[in-house]
């Protein structure tokens, strides 16, 4: 299947670059989600819940603030299963955009004084919008990483431990059978593992 992200143009891109895409991404849309607590911490109970007590009006913009947690899950599996079709790159850059815009209209946001109880329900609407971005972008920044990982690294994050992976061909026992704690497996790039459990 031709990927429409680009991927597959001009070879395989280095570990390095791949990282501080990777890097890149995850940073610009952590500072917006910071940017987000700091102002639900100072300034969002006074614009979107001003009738509310001052203790009232901070945990209701906390709670906005937890509208984007809670989206994280649903962008990580929608932005991954259109990232394994579509290709990473393009998921990733369409999570950049859709967090830099909603962080951008939260910013343009008229106040409660001016519309009433829509704004805070577009604060509610755009805060879904940044988590579930956040959560597609993360779980793609990793997965990418991990993909374009060399192959003995990639399988030593897949597991968790280096010492439970080796590869078939510097066994000394890759044609005896394995052991019950063992299960044979083939990677994606055909290498016979053995992990332990």
């Amino acid at each position: 299947m031709e990927r429409l992200g680009g991927e597959d143009v001009g070879g395989r891109a280095s570990i390095g670059q791949v990282a501080l895409a990777s890097f890149v991404g995850t940073t610009i849309e952590w500072y917006d989600y910071f940017l987000y607590g700091t102002a639900a911490a100072l300034i969002f109970n006074q614009l979107f819940f001003p009738e509310f007590a001052p203790l009232t009006g901070t945990l209701a913009a906390f709670a906005t603030f937890a509208v984007g947690f809670f989206a994280r899950p649903v962008g990580g599996v929608v932005f991954e299963h259109f990232g394994d079709r579509i290709g990473r790159k393009s998921m990733l850059v369409i999570t950049l955009l859709i967090v830099g815009g909603a962080t951008f209209l939260i910013g343009l946001l008229p106040t409660f004084e001016a519309v009433g109880i829509l704004a805070p329900i577009l604060l509610v609407v755009l805060r879904f919008l940044q988590g579930f971005a956040v959560g597609g972008e993360w779980g793609g920044a990793i997965l990418m990483a991990v993909e374009h990982a060399p192959t003995r690294a990639a399988t030593s994050t897949r597991a968790g431990r280096s010492s439970a992976l080796r590869p078939a061909s510097s066994s000394p026992r890759s044609s005896s059978p394995p052991s019950p704690r063992c299960r044979r497996t083939s990677s994606s790039r055909g290498v016979g593992e053995c992990l332990s459990f």
